[in-house]
């Protein structure tokens, strides 16, 4: 059930939704580029294995089922994920670092149509988002 719609202009806008007892908050945006960023919960890996279109080839872990999910997702839509294109040392690719644990979960995702406009991507190690989490940035450049 549709509880809430607030029009910020004609390219976005919010929508409350409560689907079984549980809120949504849906974004709802036009752009000419799209940018999804966030913790998708799956492991990429390295190599490509069949995703080359959209993976760089640069990535950390032993995929997972959440990382093919994430990769199948990013074919459907044509997306690239942007912190698998660039070569990095492991700090800058670790996205959770814990004494128990190094992970890379959190990506973002750019219309592969769009993929010469980011520059790079990386974690800023020393930017730390809470004990564990780290700040992943993509540079962007201008047509």
């Amino acid at each position: 059930m549709v509880v809430d719609v607030r029009r910020v202009n004609d390219r976005l806008m919010t929508i409350g939704l409560v689907v079984g007892g549980v809120t949504f908050n849906v974004i709802s945006a036009y752009a000419p580029q799209l940018i999804i960023g966030g913790d998708f919960s799956g492991h990429i890996e390295v190599t490509t294995r069949g995703y080359d279109e959209l993976h760089g080839g640069f990535g950390f872990g032993v995929r997972n089922e959440g990382g093919t999910t994430l990769l199948d997702f990013a074919k459907a839509l044509d997306l690239v994920l942007t912190n698998s294109c660039f070569q990095k040392r492991e700090e800058q690719l670790v996205t959770f670092w814990s004494k128990i644990v190094r992970t890379q979960t959190d990506y973002l995702l750019l219309q592969r149509s769009d993929k010469g406009l980011c520059t790079d991507c990386k974690i800023i190690p020393s930017e730390c988002l809470s004990m564990q989490r780290r700040l992943l940035v993509m540079d962007l450049a201008r047509e």
